[in-house]
């Protein structure tokens, strides 16, 4: 338990031998006190203070607010009797790990107002001991007022933080369960179409080919054929898989554009694209190699505009030409991609905005999402 309570100092940004400084000093005060008597109450007072505090610290529900308002008092005590105000730095900093905002506001003010009439108390009174320590009072009174908000304040950030964490973690599962899917579905859709035809092909064949070899032979053939065409849908497969960085995906559009007599019109520079997750440029690259290959299929144009503007919070890319035109709504759902990269986008909670005039623009903008690798010491 002592372990955890030194620990939990060094994340207060105060080192932990200021804070041994802070638990020393009141024994200098105890010893200015005039009378054995006074010295034995200061004993017990900064004894108690520290128990009371150690058990506190590791209290769990309503006592830790009894115990806290008994630390309350034994700090206003020690300041009457023997001008020691320094005990309600511990208490600020006590207060504002305290995780519930109403019990947290209401002991706030109570320390506030109890440590503010004490010292105004003692400031009257002309307590010559007390007016000289005046500036450190001073200090001391500030971080009353400051520090348990700035604890507060900071313990909840990373909570936050250790939420966002766990999300991103379920987000990656789901896109790993996602992906499998993905994968089953077309495994499913491109071999096993195709290896269940090489079946029937191969038993065919081998039920003619003493029947009549030349239908058996044609029917070989369809099996070679068939085998080559599902190990090419592999081959891709594999290759999407992979993904595809955006960088790579502009030699293919240069490519697809030349080969098609449309100037290619962009800046090189804004296809280096940094602190993008490899989800969000793989969707990126797949949706600009539909557009573009929309703009050779469809559009008629001769000049293909792709840029790409990235910030602190999103990715936009815009993919322009100077073609026909006249996209409607029902485009999104007959073909030419739109659908698919609408889908693609939507995982990523990104958007595809489509304008259709003196040409076609297509606007896709990916929400990005930066890991957060510092994290503050919390208790």
């Amino acid at each position: 338990m002592f372990k955890r309570f030194f620990n939990s100092l060094r994340s207060t940004g105060i080192s932990p031998y200021i804070w041994t400084i802070l638990g020393i000093l009141p024994f200098y005060f105890i010893w200015q006190m005039p009378t054995i008597g006074g010295k034995a109450a200061g004993i017990i007072l900064t004894l108690l203070f520290f128990l009371v505090y150690w058990l506190a610290f590791v209290s769990r529900g309503w006592t830790v607010y009894i115990w806290t308002s008994i630390l309350i008092g034994i700090s206003i005590a020690s300041a009457s009797l023997f001008s020691y105000v320094y005990f309600a730095f511990f208490i600020a900093y006590f207060i504002g790990n305290i995780k519930d905002r109403i019990p947290f506001l209401v002991l706030y003010f109570i320390h506030l107002v109890g440590t503010s009439i004490v010292i105004n108390y003692e400031i009257v009174l002309k307590d010559e001991f007390f007016i000289k320590q005046l500036p450190i009072i001073v200090i001391v009174w500030i971080s009353v007022i400051l520090l348990p908000f700035s604890i507060h304040n900071k313990n909840e950030r990373g909570e936050l933080e250790e939420k966002l964490e766990d999300a991103n973690k379920r987000i990656s599962e789901l896109v790993k369960l996602e992906e499998r899917q993905r994968i089953a579905r077309d495994l499913h859709d491109t071999l096993g179409q195709k290896l269940s035809l090489i079946g029937l092909k191969s038993d065919l064949a081998r039920k003619l080919i003493n029947k009549d070899a030349e239908l058996a032979k044609e029917e070989l053939k369809d099996v070679q054929q068939t085998a080559r065409t599902a190990l090419n849908e592999v081959r891709k497969m594999v290759a999407e898989m992979r993904g595809i960085r955006v960088r790579d995906e502009l030699i293919h559009i240069k490519q697809i554009l030349k080969a098609a007599e449309i100037k290619f019109v962009g800046n090189e520079e804004d296809f280096n694209l940094t602190n993008v997750s490899l989800l969000s440029e793989n969707i990126l690259s797949m949706c600009l190699k539909e557009a573009v290959t929309n703009v050779v299929k469809h559009s008629s144009a001769t000049e293909c505009s792709v840029s790409i503007q990235h910030n602190e919070s999103e990715l936009v890319a815009e993919v322009s030409d100077n073609g026909v035109g006249n996209i409607t709504e029902e485009d999104l759902y007959k073909g030419s991609g739109l659908q698919g990269m609408r889908e693609r986008l939507e995982f990523v909670n990104g958007t595809l905005d489509i304008l259709s005039i003196n040409g076609t623009t297509l606007m896709i903008k990916i929400p990005k999402v930066l890991k957060q690798t510092d994290r503050e010491g919390q208790l």
